[in-house]
């Protein structure tokens, strides 16, 4: 099928504009895997965004996977509920931006207020690095609460864009036959 999809460009110019998320989620923990690891990303990529047609990634090799994880302009933060992965997120340095490339929570984790916490952090580390700029792009193919917590936690559009993109008649689920 063909749908419209909405595009939005977000960026962040300073710090100052950071507004931290005030949730207090008990048994939380975000940490930096620090050990690049292919598996770890696809199955972020495919658990999160199984619902929501993330399917550009999907036809990726593990070469490919291990090449985009394994750049010393990546980093992928890992949110720990009660000690299990709930969420993720990719920071990728692209001059003297850092672009969140992916970010997501597992569906069974939407809704606890981990993924205001999760974003605050992990642009709390974006800027550590010395950045002159955050960006993050999301979509109408997004989960529906994507774009409130980046503009929640400070982000501004910059730019919009519509247009036509094929899909499959389904999203594809956290694996083949999920569904």
């Amino acid at each position: 099928m063909v749908v419209d999809v909405t595009t939005y460009y977000l960026q962040m110019l300073s710090p100052a504009e950071l507004r931290p998320s005030s949730a207090a989620v008990e048994g939380l923990e975000i940490r930096q895997a620090k050990i690049p690891l292919p598996e770890l990303n696809r199955f972020f990529y495919t658990a999160v965004g199984g619902d929501w047609y993330w399917v550009d990634r999907l036809g990726w090799t593990y070469e490919q996977w291990r090449q985009w994880v394994e750049r010393p302009e990546l980093e992928t933060w890992v949110a720990y509920f009660q000690d299990t992965p709930a969420g993720y997120c990719e920071l990728e340095r692209q001059g003297e931006a850092i672009n969140v490339a992916y970010f997501g929570l597992l569906p069974r984790f939407v809704g606890l207020g981990i993924g205001g916490v999760l974003l605050t952090r992990c642009l709390e580390r974006a800027w550590e690095l010395g950045v002159r700029r955050v960006t993050v792009n999301t979509c109408t193919l997004d989960g529906p609460y994507a774009l409130a917590n980046y503009e929640a936690r400070g982000f501004k559009l910059y730019r919009q864009e519509t247009a036509p993109k094929e899909l499959p008649d389904q999203p594809p689920g956290p694996w083949p036959g999920s569904r």
